[in-house]
């Protein structure tokens, strides 16, 4: 008797359709959006966020000490602009307390300082990707003083601003400085704007948060460019205060970097309700 083959086979279930999980094109006006809810989690517990702005502050005046302390005042300057570099790496504990907000659980300042990020070691690994690329951007710029001032020593801060502003060769230094380091900001901010909240929000590899991260700017070119102007406002105003700006500008950024991740995300679709839009096709 022959055996009915068809009888032993499972049933033919349609495909599944495909979810888009990110969004795109992202309106430019969601950044303020995004700074907004980086206020509100400042202000939910605000001592938690101001303490982690003072500890970014304290680092950050003890890395200034230091480069004069030990003679490497010449670097001062890329080291200021290489910090947009590694901020979003020492923004990890506000994104976790964002994070907890909006799970409704309640934040505490130990779990903003001892992270444990749901991808584990895989920040860790990013963090070690953005230090080296911040010190190729050192190294860059004493490249570039090289070239055009030669092997003269560097001649301090209190002449610094004549020389680059009065003379041909200082204008052209900063010219070119400025664009190399437009370049270097650029590709950081791509990497690592989405990718290290990504990581701690998700079991996934360093390398495809930073590919996701590059996506996302890509496709919302437009919201990324106005979040990067206004982070990079903020952290100038923060600059011209003597650093005394990070106490509660980097704390609000850090938090609504959190916000712009969470607002890059498409509503979440079920299993069921995704085989439910796959049977209606059939």
């Amino acid at each position: 008797m022959e055996r009915n083959v068809s009888s032993s086979l499972p049933p033919v279930s349609p495909p599944l359709p495909h979810v888009q999980r990110w969004k795109r094109d992202v309106s430019a006006k969601s950044a303020l959006d995004w700074l907004a809810a980086g206020w509100r989690d400042f202000t939910a517990y605000p001592g938690q966020s101001l303490a982690y702005g003072v500890l970014v502050f304290l680092v950050s005046d003890v890395v200034v000490f230091g480069l004069f302390r030990f003679g490497a005042d010449y670097i001062l300057l890329p080291a200021l602009s290489g910090f947009m570099v590694v901020g979003p790496l020492l923004a990890l504990g506000l994104y976790e307390k964002s994070r907890r907000l909006e799970a409704g659980e309640r934040p505490t300042f130990n779990s903003m300082i001892f992270v444990r990020p749901a991808s584990g070691g895989q920040v860790l690994f990013t963090g070690a990707l953005l230090s080296l690329l911040m010190l190729t951007w050192l190294r860059a710029a004493v490249i570039i003083y090289a070239l055009f001032f030669g092997v003269r020593p560097f001649p301090g801060f209190q002449n610094i601003t004549q020389v680059l502003f009065t003379t041909e060769v200082g204008w052209m230094i900063l010219i070119v400085g400025t664009f190399v380091g437009a370049i270097f900001a650029a590709f950081s901010f791509a990497i690592s704007a989405f990718s290290l909240p990504m990581l701690l929000d998700e079991q996934v590899d360093a390398f495809t948060a930073m590919g996701s991260s590059v996506a996302l700017v890509w496709n919302n070119l437009g919201a990324a460019l106005a979040w990067g102007a206004i982070v990079l406002a903020l952290m100038l105003v923060s600059l011209a205060t003597g650093f005394l700006g990070l106490l509660i500008l980097f704390p609000i950024v850090g938090h609504g970097a959190w916000h712009a991740y969470r607002a890059m995300s498409a509503p979440p679709v079920s299993v069921a309700s995704a085989q439910d839009i796959g049977r209606s096709t059939v």
